[in-house]
């Protein structure tokens, strides 16, 4: 790896992450790079600021080892006065952030990002490093659509707990952990395991009908008390819930045995999840002639009602598919939900 990184001319900025910023770059030798800037806080003095280039720089060496399809690759480390510079591949279709902030994604697209995150976690764990910071803004898409883990490697142990709640992901970090018996493996998964959960659900769903995921993390017994969009299969439930064990003997043991229990996951019938408010969520099913929509209807927490009919994409008829009898509860929409999917 590059200790000086060649001809780098920045362009513009993409966004900011806890650790620094991060720019569109041009270089002579690789063409378009993404830039990450970590800068010396005002807070920091001298022997803070040394200490904390020394952590990054030292990390250096476990970057240029990481070369794999499904890794972000890392060309170049540049030391500057009051900043270090990371100059990394490029991935122009962004983070998986924007994706889970707008809507939740379908079953098939969530396991082609477990499938690609999970090879290249395997990668890094058969050489030994851990990534620590498993979440939707922290696995790219490259040109062609392949999900890429990056910024690994900039999280330690010592200080994964205060740079967790302070980056908003208290709940990837696994109960052993909150409990001090530090990183490992299992911890890895875990985290996997609340992305997995979050890009199946987004952003809203996620903070609308869970009560405080960070706050639950650290009691034990997360994997219980998530709530589930109806229309995800129980295999999928299941392989999560294992990936989220309070206990790591319970969780799946590598990165490979997650990634048999993912590759067998039904991902059909391929809904999609168009609207999630407080008061109403809806499902569309589409073939070349009728669509399928499944509508529920949140008049409060203990009132709920459903319906679910075909159309047709161009002339024909309306046809019902299934119904609430009237206004229900909770567990009952739900059960009548799934079952309907099913």
């Amino acid at each position: 790896m590059n200790s000086v990184v060649p001809e780098l001319q920045i362009i513009r900025k993409l966004g900011s992450g806890h650790f620094g910023e991060v720019f569109l770059g041009q270089d002579g030798v690789h063409g378009e790079v993404a830039v990450k800037v970590v800068a010396r806080k005002p807070e920091d003095d001298d022997a803070q600021w040394l200490a904390t280039k020394q952590g990054f720089l030292a990390e250096a060496q476990h970057l240029s080892n990481a070369t794999h399809r499904n890794v972000v690759q890392v060309y170049g480390i540049q030391e500057l006065v009051d900043s270090i510079r990371f100059t990394m591949a490029y991935c122009p279709g962004g983070s998986l952030q924007s994706y889970y902030e707008r809507s939740p994604l379908t079953l098939a697209a969530v396991r082609k990002v477990a499938t690609d995150v999970l090879i290249g976690l395997g990668a890094l764990h058969g050489r030994g490093m851990l990534h620590r910071d498993i979440k939707p803004g922290n696995i790219l898409l490259d040109h062609a659509g392949m999900a890429k883990l990056g910024d690994f490697g900039l999280v330690t142990d010592n200080l994964l707990l205060g740079y967790g709640s302070a980056a908003g992901y208290a709940d990837h970090i696994a109960l052993e952990v909150w409990q001090g018996r530090g990183t490992s493996v299992k911890s890895d998964i875990w985290a996997l395991g609340m992305t997995l959960f979050r890009l199946l659900h987004g952003e809203a769903w996620y903070i609308l009908q869970n009560e405080a995921p960070a706050d639950i993390v650290t009691e034990g017994g997360l994997a219980n008390r998530l709530r589930w969009l109806p229309h995800v299969p129980k295999p999928w439930r299941r392989v999560i819930r294992k990936m989220l064990a309070d206990d790591p003997n319970a969780r799946y043991a590598s990165t490979h045995e997650v990634l048999n229990a993912i590759s067998v996951l039904p991902i059909e019938p391929a809904w999609t999840v168009n609207t999630v408010t407080p008061v109403l969520v809806r499902w569309e099913l589409r073939s070349p002639r009728r669509l399928n929509v499944v509508e529920w209807t949140l008049h409060s927490e203990r009132r709920h009602e459903w319906k679910a009919w075909s159309q047709p994409v161009d002339v024909g008829r309306m046809k019902t598919l299934g119904q609430s009898h009237g206004v229900m509860n909770r567990r009952d929409v739900d059960r009548d939900l799934e079952a309907y999917f099913d």
